[in-house]
């Protein structure tokens, strides 16, 4: 009599084949490996010392790891070597370096670099969308290179934007903070006009702020998230207009200039079926 496969035993088969699609490309394998046992490390000494939401986070951090493989295996599609890289360094600089070893905290240019960054990577996304509809044969309409810019573009401000309710959903439900606070010297509030009218009331040169009478010895004025929000839509913004153009050039004049040379390493194409001839 025949025996059920293990369900167990599927799902170790099923992430052995994402080990697998790593080990097509040496230098993504071994950036892989090396940030996997570095990861692996920290999480068991995390645990040791009973830390165990840091450990969660160091598991949590393993798993967005195979990612790239995923993406891969379920949607038939290639990723190129540089963008696999490019992900799994991004990975481990919001996971560890940024939530365990406090960088969003120690350096202030740490998170704008990263949503620089991923403004960057999801417009490149948003194009290797459009190209693959454009080169489908399933689909009779081709997109200008204006319009897939374009479409680069929103795509890459759309992810940054749910990137945001996603943050302010966490520091609601949940009491994080990962909307950054900022410390303001100036702040201007129709709230604060005498006769309840639509003028703003300007104050300036905040130096402290009370809560229930006590002082926080802040320095200034206490904003809950405003400006790390706008700030992170700005360098998205910033980083989704750079690829886009760099997108529009390579869409017009595919196999010219520096422009192919980087969307090439980005572009995400239609994985060859290597058993049709």
């Amino acid at each position: 009599m025949d025996k059920k496969p293990i369900k167990g035993n599927r799902v170790v088969r099923f992430y052995k084949s994402l080990v697998d699609e790593f080990r097509q490309d040496k230098v993504s394998f071994f950036i892989y490996i090396s940030l996997r046992a570095i990861v692996t490390a920290i999480g068991i000494l995390q645990f040791l010392n009973g830390s165990y939401q840091n450990a969660l986070l160091c598991v949590f951090t393993l798993i967005l790891f195979l990612l790239p493989a995923f993406v891969q295996k379920t949607f038939n599609v290639e990723l190129p070597s540089t963008l696999e890289i490019i992900v799994l360094i991004f990975i481990f600089a919001a996971e560890i370096l940024g939530e365990l070893a406090e960088y969003y905290v120690k350096f202030s240019i740490w998170d704008t670099m990263l949503h620089t960054t991923t403004g960057f990577l999801a417009a490149a996304i948003g194009l290797s969308l459009i190209d693959l509809l454009n080169r489908s044969d399933r689909f009779k309409i081709k997109l200008s290179p204006f319009f897939v810019a374009l479409v680069s573009f929103c795509f890459s401000m759309t992810v940054g934007v749910l990137w945001e309710f996603f943050e302010f959903a966490m520091d609601v439900f949940f009491r994080t903070d990962m909307q950054k606070d900022s410390i303001l010297h100036v702040i201007s509030s129709v709230a604060l006009h005498p006769d309840g009218k639509n003028t703003p009331v300007i104050l300036g040169g905040i130096t402290d702020v009370a809560v229930n009478g006590e002082s926080l010895g802040l320095g200034g004025y206490l904003d809950i998230g405003l400006y790390d929000t706008m700030k992170d839509l700005v360098v998205n913004f910033i980083g989704a207009v750079v690829f886009s153009v760099i997108g529009y050039f390579y869409t017009k004049y595919p196999t010219a200039g520096r422009g192919a040379k980087v969307v090439n390493r980005l572009k995400i194409t239609k994985k060859e079926n290597k058993d049709e001839t």
